[in-house]
């Protein structure tokens, strides 16, 4: 019988990886900030009754039918997520055309995980069928209502596509990401090779959660079993990243890096004199990192000064302040020791270079949809270059099914002639995917 004694919460550690010394004059500072949390794993196994709501949005447009595979691949990968769900989560299967209709439990409301609610929205599934349009938005926007009338601590989504947001105009969908940002997270999945990659990062990217491309839906059961396992495993959410900086300090931006290179610069919250929240999501046995640059006063050699403080914070009960999980601090020491000044730390060179690979694979990748046949062989061989220097051997071999490498040290590729959908958007839509900095 599962133990659900109240789970002890994660914990939280905070390490900056810099090189504080800025020559005399100097004024820009970067800093990774890794973030890690551990103990997770523990809790989950004793977590408490409630702790999750999950809601799975399943494309059941007309193109599903077609090949007759993807809805079949559909039916029997939700059926595989329904399975992995822990007893006591509160869950909802939508059928997206488009409109959004529920499938399970209905009436408006969140069904709780146990073996006969399991047994009975696997039924439930057995009616999908194809027909209709796509209007995403109005799925999200049920997944929201359903969501929301939930305690849980993690909310989350499942969205499965297979095409085109073509019957919703796309003012809409934005506004509706902009409504559910910061309320629930949601991973985000495209089948076949008929979908917008960019529609389903956006989704990803805005409600915090991962994007992929499923080419075969045979594959779509072990993919969604994976994601609900991932879902399963977080314990904490709406953990906020607060950087405070001194006065006369400006931040630049702060982007993810790892696993993925998200920018957060635009999502910043004012949370008091001098600081600002950048949302990071819900957390498991996990670590992130983080890529800061504050721009500091000129200051002459000698000198030093805190240039910002990155703090983890996890929102309180109504009425309380956040509670603090870690925080790291990034320094600026001015020195005339040229050797110093000059010096790149090993991390923040590691995740530069990550955050232009992925750039240049979504340019390349436009310049060739372009038919601009130099700018794309220039942009996809300064990818190879930079995916062989990091070690990112993912990246490296999916780059390889779009361009022939001559030369991977000095970036020296040719453009297939032919390249196959799948492979050309499986490199898009995971080129923001990174490799971790091997630290000695």
């Amino acid at each position: 019988m599962a133990n659900f004694a109240k789970p002890s919460a994660p914990r939280f550690s905070v390490e900056v990886y810099q090189n504080e010394f800025l020559p005399e004059g100097g004024r820009d500072v970067h800093a990774i900030v890794t973030v890690t949390s551990t103990g997770g794993a523990a809790a989950t196994r004793a977590a408490a009754r409630g702790s999750a709501a999950v809601v799975i949005m399943v494309d059941c447009s007309g193109s599903m039918e077609y090949p007759p595979d993807k809805m079949r691949g559909a039916r029997e990968a939700t059926a595989a997520a329904i399975d992995t769900l822990r007893d006591g989560t509160a869950f909802a299967v939508i059928a997206g055309t488009h409109v959004a209709k529920e499938v399970y439990p209905g009436q408006g409301r969140l069904a709780v995980a146990d073996p006969a609610t399991r047994a009975q929205a696997k039924e439930a599934l057995r009616g999908l069928g194809a027909g209709g349009g796509t209007a995403i938005g109005t799925w999200l926007r049920l997944a929201d209502g359903l969501l929301r009338q939930s305690s849980a601590a993690i909310r989350h989504g499942i969205l499965l596509t297979d095409g085109r947001n073509e019957h919703e105009d796309p003012a809409v969908l934005r506004a509706t990401l902009e409504a559910c940002a910061g309320r629930f997270t949601c991973d985000a999945r495209g089948v076949g090779t008929d979908w917008e990659v960019k529609e389903v990062t956006g989704i990803a990217s805005a409600l915090l959660g991962s994007a992929d491309i499923v080419a075969d839906p045979a594959h779509l059961t072990e993919d969604f079993t994976l994601m609900m396992e991932n879902v399963m495993g977080k314990e904490v959410a709406d953990v906020a990243l607060r950087l405070w900086t001194p006065v006369g300090v400006e931040v630049q931006y702060v982007k993810q890096v790892a696993p993925t290179v998200q920018d957060l610069s635009d999502r910043r919250t004012e949370a008091g004199p001098r600081a600002g929240d950048y949302p990071t999501g819900s957390w498991g046995d996990e670590s992130r990192e983080y890529h800061v640059c504050v721009r500091v006063p000129a200051a002459s050699v000698g000198q030093e000064m805190l240039a910002a403080r990155a703090t983890l914070l996890l929102p309180g009960a109504p009425g309380e302040p956040p509670a603090t999980l870690a925080q790291g601090l990034v320094r600026a020491v001015w020195t005339d020791d040229l050797a110093a000044s000059t010096a790149i730390n090993p991390q923040v060179a590691h995740y530069t270079g990550q955050a232009e690979l992925a750039k240049a694979i979504q340019q390349g990748l436009e310049a060739r949809k372009l038919g601009d046949v130099d700018g794309a062989t220039a942009k996809l061989g300064r990818a190879v270059q930079l995916a062989s220097a990091s070690g990112n051997a993912d990246t490296a071999k999916l780059l390889a099914k779009v361009v022939d490498v001559v030369d991977a040290a000095a970036g020296t590729v040719r453009l297939k002639a032919k390249v196959a959908d799948a492979d050309e958007m499986t490199l898009e839509t995971r080129s923001i995917q990174t490799v971790r900095v091997k630290k000695s």
